[in-house]
């Protein structure tokens, strides 16, 4: 686990953390290490989920079954990316499932030991920052729900790629969905979504190829969302 602790550092639930402070936490805690293969299972929709977990490498995808089989993608997580902090401290069961979308190891923490600080600095800075950490997810859940409200596709595809941008500090980004992934996450037709990114980059507002984007007119992408 020692391996792993510079990358733990850098996550926001372990920020602010000594290497020392951070190995004797997780001691504490109870911390472990779990592998998972392609296509596993670390949360099942329906089903009760009190742990947190940090992707160590590999890659989770979260998302939200629906009739019919389809599955309403919530988020990609990614090392470093910290999962299971809101699902953990309620009673009710998951709404979601998370599955590895790679062969991945991720480290594992009991929620109620999470919480339950035995009083020194560490520990307490760790609850503090899971506090931040749902705040955080709490903001980016409201943003969710801006886009699907929007009236026209367009303005949601400019919303999202915006969004996208500013994360990235770039305005050449790669999106952690697929075309059919990203139609669920807009909630429309895909057919209707890939018209409209065709017609984008023929307008010079937009490149791109797959899952990779360019903003070539940010400012009017930015008029659309207003």
């Amino acid at each position: 686990m020692n391996n792993y602790l510079p990358l733990l550092q850098t996550t926001t639930l372990f920020a602010g953390l000594s290497a020392v402070e951070l190995s004797t936490l997780l001691s504490r805690l109870g911390a472990s290490v779990r592998s998972y293969g392609k296509g596993e299972a670390l949360v099942l929709a329906g089903e009760p989920s009190r742990r947190v977990g940090i992707v160590l490498s590999g890659e989770l995808e979260a998302y939200r079954p629906a009739p019919g089989g389809v599955r309403i993608p919530i988020a990609r997580v990614e090392p470093g990316g910290v999962f299971g902090d809101v699902l953990g401290g309620s009673s009710l069961s998951s709404p979601v499932t998370v599955l590895a979308a790679a062969p991945c190891e991720v480290l594992l923490l009991p929620y109620e030991r999470l919480l339950l600080s035995d009083g020194s600095p560490a520990h307490q800075r760790v609850v503090q920052n899971l506090v931040r950490t749902i705040s955080d997810k709490y903001f980016s859940l409201s943003h969710r729900i801006d886009l699907l409200v929007m009236k026209s596709l367009r303005a949601k595809v400019a919303a999202y790629l915006l969004s996208e941008a500013a994360r990235a500090h770039s305005l050449t980004f790669s999106i952690p969905f697929s075309r059919i992934q990203l139609a669920d996450y807009l909630n429309c037709d895909r057919s209707a979504l890939s018209r409209e990114l065709s017609t984008m980059q023929r307008e010079g507002l937009i490149d791109t190829y797959r899952s990779s984007f360019k903003l070539l007119e940010p400012d009017a992408l930015q008029q659309m969302v207003q």
